[in-house]
């Protein structure tokens, strides 16, 4: 069937699976006339939901499921186009049917992404918000989450169209002064334009500082848990998780490989990693998961360092933060069976700030670094660990806060680079008056050409109407 734009559309809006409601989407032109065919009645107020009973065209005496169906009035529904949906039980079979039945009535099976793309044609969403809807179903933590709604609600769209419009403010002063020269109006004075370039420059520099942040918030910080054998690294991660996701055993060398658990957290999730054990060995398996042990450390956002004794965790913390570069945190694990005289805990992270808690010394008149003591055992300790582990990786990349959008995506990340680049081009050939106006501006128009393909809004027509309705030409 060849594919048409003005084409009415069909597909199952609901994930494929056993469940107890799913949703047939229709949208087009003949949304409704395809709809009276497949229902038996529809009620004639747009959003009131009535219950209906569907059949196939083809076959109207054999019902396929009794249902509710709803419309929305274009240019009020999603795509912005007449919408019809069906909703009726779940399951493989019914939805398939209804799609069928909506096949056999005249519409065609919608392409991917094709209802969010007719959104974005008919300007119900931009580009930005339409990824945004991507990026909330696809979230796996909280922060993903914040950052999808917050570009749904157009945080981003908004900051970007503000920066374009800036822009077109100062191609429209170079526009009129190549093109109407003769005006008396004075001419755009070249500090105010480097003003407007120098500002669109630390709006664009701002937002491709969010990435690290987006990054963090997609994937999660990576967090190791490294030290010598049966130091209570798995047993560790297993407390820190809720549930036994590790083997744990007393017996030296157990872990042979990286065990990772993503775990949602706030600001950032985590995705804790438990490693083999750190030691010397001859042992030709043991020794390749300890090679994989050190280069998940050498990539760490940040390294809790286990140890049962304070010798052992000084000795452990020096030969992990030689290779690596993130946040060092020491862990005295099970403080259950450490007695009354041991060493106590600090809020202390190694080579870090201190912490309101006095910090422990190592025991030989070192107060330079200290340790958190925990026992995954009792749980003491694991709320002061998980507060030193969000302090770690916020030293690191701090959370951006609520007034700034996020830069999600490559694609934006690209546009942004290649504006960027284009002011720099424009800023630094008119500081010193090096090319023509009509060529300097050719990096401005670029910089507005990439914000424009960024949020899908393209109009060679906006320069000359500011122009137009900024001066009064002709006077």
């Amino acid at each position: 069937m060849p594919v048409r734009a003005d084409d009415t559309i069909v597909a199952c809006a609901t994930a494929p699976g056993r469940g107890a409601i799913a949703i047939v989407r229709l949208s087009g032109g003949n949304a409704m006339a395809i709809a009276r065919r497949v229902a038996t009645g529809i009620p004639a107020i747009a959003r009131l939901a009535g219950l209906t009973a569907l059949h196939s065209p083809d076959q109207p005496d054999q019902p396929i499921d009794h249902g509710l169906v709803t419309w929305f009035e274009g240019p009020h529904s999603y795509t912005g186009e007449d919408v019809v949906e069906f909703a009726v039980h779940g399951g493989a079979l019914v939805s398939t049917l209804v799609v069928e039945a909506c096949v056999t009535a005249g519409a065609r099976p919608a392409l991917a992404g094709e209802f969010t793309e007719r959104a974005v044609l008919n300007g119900k969403l931009d580009l930005v918000q339409a990824e945004a809807v991507a990026d909330l179903i696809d979230a796996r933590s909280r922060a993903a989450h914040r950052a999808a709604v917050r570009q749904l609600d157009g945080a981003l769209s908004k900051r970007l169209t503000a920066m374009r419009e800036a822009l077109l403010q100062v191609d429209a002063l170079l526009a009129y002064d190549i093109d109407f020269p003769e005006e008396d109006e004075a001419a755009p004075s070249r500090a105010r334009v480097l003003a407007a370039c120098d500002e669109a420059i630390g709006q664009v520099d701002q937002l491709l500082a969010t990435l690290p942040a987006a990054t963090l918030g997609r994937e999660g910080a990576l967090v190791v848990l490294a030290g010598p054998p049966n130091a209570g690294k798995s047993a560790l991660l297993n407390a820190l998780v809720g549930e036994a996701r590790v083997i744990v055993s007393e017996i030296p060398g157990t872990t042979r490989d990286a065990v990772e658990v993503l775990v949602d957290d706030t600001p950032y999730p985590l995705r804790l990693v438990d490693t083999a054990g750190l030691r010397a060995s001859g042992d030709r398996l043991e020794r390749l998961g300890i090679e994989v042990s050190e280069r998940y450390v050498a990539q760490a956002h940040v390294v809790l360092v286990c140890a049962e004794t304070p010798a052992s965790l000084e000795r452990t913390v020096e030969a992990v933060a030689g290779i690596t570069a993130g946040v060092v945190v020491a862990v005295l694990t099970k403080a259950d069976l450490l007695t009354p005289s041991s060493p106590r805990s600090s809020r202390r992270t190694a080579g870090g700030p201190r912490s309101s808690a006095t910090a422990t010394s190592w025991g030989n008149g070192n107060d330079n670094a200290g340790f958190v003591r925990v026992s995954a055992f009792t749980g003491e300790g694991l709320d002061l660990l998980r507060e030193e582990i969000r302090r770690a990786v916020t030293s690191r990349v701090a959370a951006p806060g609520d007034d700034t959008p996020i830069v999600t995506r490559a694609r934006h990340e690209a546009a942004l680079r290649r504006a960027g680049e284009e002011l720099r081009d424009f800023r630094a050939a008119w500081a010193v008056g090096a090319l023509p106006a009509p060529v300097a501006a050719t990096h401005l128009r670029a910089a507005v050409t990439a914000l424009e393909e960024l949020i899908g809004a393209v109009d060679v027509e906006d320069v000359l109407e500011r122009v137009f309705r900024t001066f009064c030409v002709g006077k």
